[in-house]
């Protein structure tokens, strides 16, 4: 085992503890979380999310906890930015993550290599779960700086949102906690 590109792969972990999401930064939010605060809750939704919609858990988390992780070497970069970037985005961060999991053992980088792809092309109901966890934690993180004195009007272009399940019922909960705020 190489343990050089293990440590190589928990420092870019490491790094994405101090990379702030650009989003929040761009809003003006002071204090914004970084990727890996983030990153924490989101895969602590998706395990609860996995759990209460009876699909696998343990896959679900595994790619909740690999999902930003080329983000390290990419930085995090809004909805606009990646539009704007196209297909060179996406491929940045494909280059990202095999460099990354390049100093694993073989048969364990192609495993993560594979879930990673998986949660990007939302093939199976672990992926789209796991996009639904990484979506709302991101709005119920509105809803906190909003809570915590950020003009709601900011952060409006963080609400959007479809889904189903429980993850829909989680996501009217938060609306309904921010419209009675407003009222």
């Amino acid at each position: 085992m190489n343990l050089e590109g293990l440590l190589r792969l928990l420092r870019a972990a490491g790094r994405l503890k101090r990379t702030l999401r650009r989003g929040w930064v761009r809003a003006g939010v002071p204090h914004p979380e970084s990727v890996a605060e983030h990153s924490y809750r989101a895969a602590l939704l998706a395990m609860l999310l996995a759990d209460l919609e009876g699909v696998d858990c343990e896959r679900a988390l595994r790619m909740a906890l690999l999902h930003d992780l080329p983000e390290s070497e990419v930085g995090d970069l809004t909805p606009e930015e990646k539009r704007r970037l196209g297909e060179d985005h996406l491929r940045g961060e494909e280059e990202a993550m095999q460099l990354l999991l390049s100093g694993l053992p073989r048969p364990l980088a192609e495993e993560y290599l594979d879930l990673w792809r998986e949660y990007r092309r939302r093939e199976s109901p672990e992926a789209v779960i796991v996009h639904q966890a990484d979506r709302l934690e991101m709005i119920l993180q509105a809803l906190e700086y909003e809570e915590g004195g950020v003009a709601a009007g900011r952060l409006d272009p963080f609400w959007g949102w479809e889904g189903e399940g429980v993850a829909s019922r989680l996501y009217d909960l938060l609306r309904g906690k921010r419209e009675a705020r407003s009222t």
